[in-house]
């Protein structure tokens, strides 16, 4: 055997093993949930990610950067050199916790709690952005909602109208306001989710805007074209976030993500690689793009 291949061979790791497979610990928690309660505990790269300087110097929203995919998205972006304004609804301890990591990365974090879905908030994160980073140059619309429901008539209008508010209004409000600010290598990522693709009939509002967020996404590549900002999405599978406990029934929680075919949930620090190279340059010529990490979820 090449020596050399056999040297290389000690990286490779059977991705099904890597973390922990169903069942889970039984567990509820109310919304929006906390990382402190959850069991497993979530990893989000904090002593997995290593920064190479993809994002040097860059100023950053994040939303819903308290937990979950938006705590290793601000741990990777940190390391990477980006300072970050870390949006969140109420979560201030998950959130502090989230800032410990960024600031030891040697970066600026700064947090501001409130609701999405209101428009006046939006422009006010990216006036504190550009206030307190110095500018703003990336924005990563991640924050969302969801509640599932057995059935059509058991999804209330408040429900129907927080869904909406916060996944998809708020994105709109946020790229609006952040317009002016963006210069040309400016970039956008947006969640959206295998739901858009292959909805679940207990997230009948969450799917519709998932789907939604895609096509915004697509459609904001185009408009922006021209002014040199680039916009793409990251579209998760079952990922093992806070929002799983405080949202989904105990049963679904149990067995959460044993039906893809790499047979776990996804952890936060599987994504944050992805949302890194869509910031970066090195995703120069991607915009309208979708990068899917599903554990292997068929899409069609």
């Amino acid at each position: 055997m090449n020596p050399s291949s056999e040297s290389n061979s000690t990286n490779l790791q059977d991705p099904q093993e890597k973390y922990p497979q169903p069942p889970q610990p039984e567990q509820q928690q109310e919304v929006p949930g906390s990382e402190a309660e959850m069991q497993p505990k979530a990893d989000h790269g904090e002593t997995s990610y290593k920064g190479s300087g993809k994002l040097t110097g860059r100023k950053a929203i994040i939303t819903g950067g308290d937990s979950g995919i938006g705590r290793a998205v601000a741990i990777a972006f940190a390391r990477e050199g980006a300072d970050v304004l870390i949006s969140y609804l109420n979560e201030d301890e998950d959130a502090k916790e989230t800032a410990r990591y960024v600031e030891e990365a040697g970066r600026k974090a700064v947090l501001v709690p409130g609701d999405i879905s209101d428009e006046a908030h939006c422009q006010q994160l990216v006036e504190r952005a550009v206030a307190e980073l110095g500018g703003l140059d990336t924005l990563v619309n991640n924050a969302a909602y969801q509640m599932s429901q057995e059935s059509l008539q058991d999804i209330t209008s408040e429900q129907l109208d927080r869904t909406f508010r916060t996944n998809i209004f708020a994105m709109f409000y946020l790229c609006k306001a952040a317009e002016k600010h963006l210069k040309p290598g400016s970039t956008v990522v947006n969640t959206t989710s295998v739901n858009a693709y292959k909805p679940s009939p207990i997230l009948l509002d969450y799917a519709a805007t998932k789907a939604a967020i895609q096509n915004f996404t697509a459609n904001l590549a185009q408009v922006w074209g021209e002014k040199g900002i680039r916009v793409n999405c990251v579209a998760p599978g079952p990922i093992w976030t806070p929002l799983i406990p405080s949202t989904m029934p105990p049963e679904k929680v149990k067995n959460f993500g044993q039906d893809v075919p790499l047979q776990r949930a996804g952890q936060p620090a599987e994504l944050a690689p992805i949302y890194v190279l869509l910031a970066s340059n090195d995703s120069s010529y991607m915009t309208g793009s979708t990068v899917q990490v599903t554990g292997g979820s068929p899409t069609i």
